[in-house]
């Protein structure tokens, strides 16, 4: 695997080898002696699913105190992944770092402790794979709205239902960059 950080971010694009032949391909995706190498926590304790549709946009979700690193893989379709650092005192606070990702690149996306997360599906059918370092914890679970003028993510939105992308109850309810939570840079 190759690990591909994203300049002054602290994000990280893990790169498997792939090994292909007339049968198909197959590449390693996770191995927690390269994962420690290279700084990424070993100790996930949860995997989470998601399917979305085209048009659909999940986040900007983050949980406070209890920040959740994240391990990305997009094993379906195409997704436009962004993650928003907030870590009072980085360098790169309020800065956002999109990353197109697609099934048929088998990347990795590593997004440290301390980012709010989401994605814009960006094909018909996107099924999301993501393991964390932490619990989930619906009462620490946080918001901030996507579209944000402070932030100005420069979503690649198709135009659906009225103008804007498909959200959940929560995320149309995000509150503003201006109020979130920050965490406590290292």
């Amino acid at each position: 695997m190759r690990f591909l950080p994203i300049e002054g971010t602290g994000l990280i694009l893990i790169e498997p080898e792939l090994h292909q032949d007339e049968r198909g391909c197959f590449a390693e995706v996770l191995r927690q002696d390269q994962l420690a190498e290279h700084g990424i926590p070993t100790d996930l304790v949860q995997e989470n699913f998601s399917r979305s549709t085209r048009g659909v946009l999940r986040g900007l979700h983050y949980q406070h105190p209890h920040a959740q690193g994240k391990l990305v893989r997009c094993i379906s379709g195409a997704i436009y992944d962004v993650a928003v650092d907030l870590r009072r005192g980085s360098p790169d606070f309020g800065a956002w770092t999109a990353v197109e990702m697609h099934a048929g690149g088998h990347h990795t996306l590593w997004i440290p402790p301390g980012f709010a997360h989401g994605f814009y599906a960006m094909s018909e059918l996107v099924e999301v794979t993501y393991h964390c370092t932490t619990y989930y914890r619906p009462e620490q679970s946080r918001t901030i709205a996507w579209d944000d003028p402070d932030l100005a993510i420069e979503w690649p939105i198709e135009r659906v239902r009225d103008g804007d992308p498909i959200l959940s109850e929560g995320d149309r309810a995000g509150s503003a960059f201006a109020d979130a939570v920050p965490y406590e840079a290292n």
